[in-house]
């Protein structure tokens, strides 16, 4: 099922500029940035304008409207009825409502509202850590890419978790955290797993995929009082700067709060 073909029409922002440099930014520049560039990459290779996006747990929308902003063709698919309205409601007021597509659905019945081997790009964003078996849904979103493709996987990471439990003095949870096989510190952690680095790579090449590059994602941002980047001149494009300064760095991958993998085809070129 390929999402409705539109023409794209021009840019009505600066692409840097979604998602906004806000508080909200610190969740998802460092992404966003990676993705753009992903997906500016494979319009050169394909010749097209208009890539087909398949944002599986998309939610309300935060990465399918900026690239549909941008004339690619998005279907998002989220089990939520509730984000669907509010995709529906954004893509209408961002004017691209008839390059983004919600359908309610899940990674692991991905094919009953998506085509298989039918999308350049998929992005799979906060999605393994709820799904029952993390590589079953891994082979599911890589099955939904088209011969030559990138897949765009976020994930929650294990050492954020540890870090932050740890440095709000909870060392007993900090400790469960790290023991668990899940990464889990505890029966009221919401999150039901986390990944390091090494893991979610494994999945990807696993499944078949080419290692494109690996960020570390918000390093820093959910350690630094709020206060801090509110109050003082300069300090929120500062605090963006290093986490993309960061993103890269191996070094800093074993403490982000979340895991960002690209994921490239065997027949993608290298960047």
């Amino acid at each position: 099922m390929r999402p409705p073909v539109s023409q794209p029409r021009p840019q009505t922002a600066s692409p840097r500029s979604e998602p906004s440099r806000s508080r909200a930014a610190l969740r998802t520049a460092v992404v966003w940035d990676v993705l753009q560039d992903a997906l500016d990459r494979r319009v050169k290779a394909t010749g097209r304008q208009a890539l087909d996006v398949l944002d599986t747990g998309g939610g309300s929308g935060n990465f399918a409207v900026p690239a549909a902003r941008l004339g690619h063709r998005v279907t998002v698919v989220d089990p939520s009825p509730n984000a669907l309205f509010a995709l529906e409601r954004r893509a209408a007021e961002a004017d691209v409502a008839d390059r983004v597509r919600g359908v309610q659905g899940d990674a692991h019945g991905l094919f009953d509202v998506a085509e298989r081997g039918g999308y350049d790009v998929v992005l799979c964003h906060g999605v393994l850590e709820y799904v029952d078996d993390p590589a079953e849904g891994i082979r599911n979103v890589v099955d939904a890419l088209r011969a030559e493709g990138v897949l765009s996987l976020l994930a929650a990471g294990l050492g954020g978790a540890v870090l932050a439990r740890a440095l709000a003095g909870h060392f007993t949870e900090a400790r469960q955290a790290l023991d668990d096989p899940d990464g889990r510190w505890g029966t009221g952690d919401p999150v039901p797993r986390r990944f390091t680095a090494e893991q979610l790579t494994g999945l990807v090449e696993a499944a078949g995929l080419r290692i494109g590059a690996v960020h570390g994602v918000r390093v820093f941002a959910d350690l630094v009082p709020g206060v801090l980047v509110d109050t003082e001149p300069g300090a929120m494009e500062a605090l963006l700067e290093l986490e993309a300064a960061a993103a890269e760095l191996a070094a800093f991958h074993s403490v982000a709060t979340q895991l960002h993998v690209l994921g490239e085809t065997q027949g993608t070129p290298e960047a």
